[in-house]
């Protein structure tokens, strides 16, 4: 019987989706779904919902909830994290406000920037309790990592512990999926080749029966097609020649190009959605809580009071009806994108299968720095995750990620060593910040952040 923690289980609609795909299955159905989570009432949502889809399927796994970490992970076979380390409030809306007071606008601040930066530090120092306990109570598991930002804490936890862990995003197959649709190409008959680092990974290839499909990406261009919420992407593949993986609204913080305090018409012209982040968290909390409602009584037709909450949340009228039929369809499995089970399901059966996951740089990409992670195509069975070399990048694509690199390491060297200089160096380094603050503004901003998120972070010496 194969026994899979949720970590941050109380992240429901995650965790939903994830718990859908591995019981879908037949090898899995007879599984041990441990759910963890610090919240008890989202924990107590999520045990409902987990019920409810074990009941949707016909079968009867072993569903037991706890707020208990080490009881979760006892003899464990995998381990699956989707925890946000500060949550919404108060952690990430410091994130958001305390730079702006400085000048420095942000979309998501999870990944890179001087968000990303702090939400690192806040995430490392416990995902390396998990990793000890994991050390203790189940050291064959597998940790499939899903927690941002990615980069910095998959490399950490490769540098500082020996827990098999491997990363996972939906960025790639997700904008394969975008691009198929922009082309007017079945996605089932495309084929590529993608690598680099996550959230910054671009399409080497990108084909069909061989025939390589970026002039048809290149006529979205020229025709006018391209979609208002993706003119970021475009425009860097106009620019570099590949198309890269993460959303525009992300990569826009990634680089120095597009927000700029003092050119408002960047933001408008390549229609950059500033703050989106803290939008969305409000869409997730307002969603949960009728979702919640709804689940503890059924029988209550909430439609219409929560379409109102949601257009009040800033969920777009056209957006509207596709939000509100995914919370209402929380009971039901649909597969989603995610590669969570089609892991467990390979290591379990030895069913091959080819995955793209964050794993340390060791020989797989030539001009990246060793060590590093790096997202590349893996083959999944028996053996476990085993990455692909791909060689070297081409040198401009390289040079790229190597800016967003430099910040990474910087913030996981903050952390292993708890030395205060090395989250200076992280935002003297961020692309974005050093655009738009002198070194002065730096230092305090770095100083305010670290006074205001308090206990939320370890002490820096």
């Amino acid at each position: 019987m194969t026994k899979i923690s949720f970590l941050g289980a109380g992240s429901t609609v995650f965790a939903k989706n994830l718990i859908g795909d591995i019981l879908s299955y037949p090898e899995l159905q007879d599984a041990t779904i441990s759910l963890f989570d610090i919240d008890p009432e989202r924990l107590r949502t999520s045990e409902i919902v987990a019920h409810k889809i074990a009941e949707y399927l016909g079968i009867s796994p072993r569903i037991e909830a706890t707020t208990d970490r080490r009881q979760s992970l006892k003899d464990a076979d995998f381990a699956i994290s989707m925890f946000q380390i500060g949550g919404y409030k108060p952690a990430t809306v410091i994130d958001f406000e305390i730079p702006k007071k400085y000048g420095l606008r942000q979309t998501i601040a999870d990944t890179l920037g001087i968000g990303g930066i702090m939400r690192g530090l806040r995430t490392i120092p416990v995902f390396l309790d998990i990793a000890r306990d994991m050390e203790e109570l189940c050291p064959d598991a597998v940790l499939l990592q899903y927690v941002n930002p990615m980069a910095m804490n998959c490399w950490a936890l490769s540098r500082a512990t020996g827990v098999k862990t491997v990363g996972l995003c939906h960025s790639v197959q997700g904008t394969a999926e975008q691009l198929a649709h922009d082309i007017g190409v079945p996605i089932e008959e495309i084929n590529y080749v993608c690598a680099g680092i996550n959230h910054m990974a671009f399409y080497l290839r990108f084909e069909r029966n061989g025939q390589d499909l970026y002039p048809l990406i290149r006529k979205v261009i020229e025709e006018g097609r391209v979609p208002d919420w993706n003119r970021v992407r475009y425009e860097v593949f106009k620019r570099v020649g590949y198309f890269v993986t993460e959303s525009s609204e992300h990569f826009a913080e990634y680089v120095p190009w597009f927000i700029k305090r003092d050119r408002p018409d960047l933001i408008e012209k390549f229609n950059i959605p500033l703050d989106e982040y803290i939008r969305r968290c409000e869409v997730q909390i307002t969603g949960w809580e009728f979702m919640r409602r709804k689940l503890e009584n059924p029988e209550l037709d909430l439609s219409k009071e929560f379409a109102e909450a949601m257009a009040k949340a800033g969920v777009s009228p056209e957006h509207l009806p596709l939000v509100v039929h995914h919370f209402e369809r929380i009971n039901e499995v649909e597969r989603s994108n995610e590669y969570g089970s089609l892991i467990v399901h390979s290591i379990v059966t030895g069913q091959p299968r080819v995955i793209y996951g964050n794993v340390p740089n060791h020989g797989l990409i030539d001009n990246l720095p060793q060590g590093c992670c790096v997202e590349v195509p893996c083959l999944v069975d028996k053996n476990g995750v085993q990455p692909t070399k791909i060689g070297a990048l081409p040198p401009h694509l390289a040079a790229l990620m190597r800016t967003n690199i430099n910040v990474q390491e910087m913030v996981v060297e903050a952390a292993l060593t708890r030395k205060r200089e090395y989250i200076y160096y992280a935002a003297m380094l961020d692309p974005h910040t050093a655009a738009e603050l002198d070194l002065d503004q730096i230092w305090r901003l770095v100083d305010d952040l670290i006074e205001a998120h308090g206990d939320w972070l370890p002490q820096y010496h």
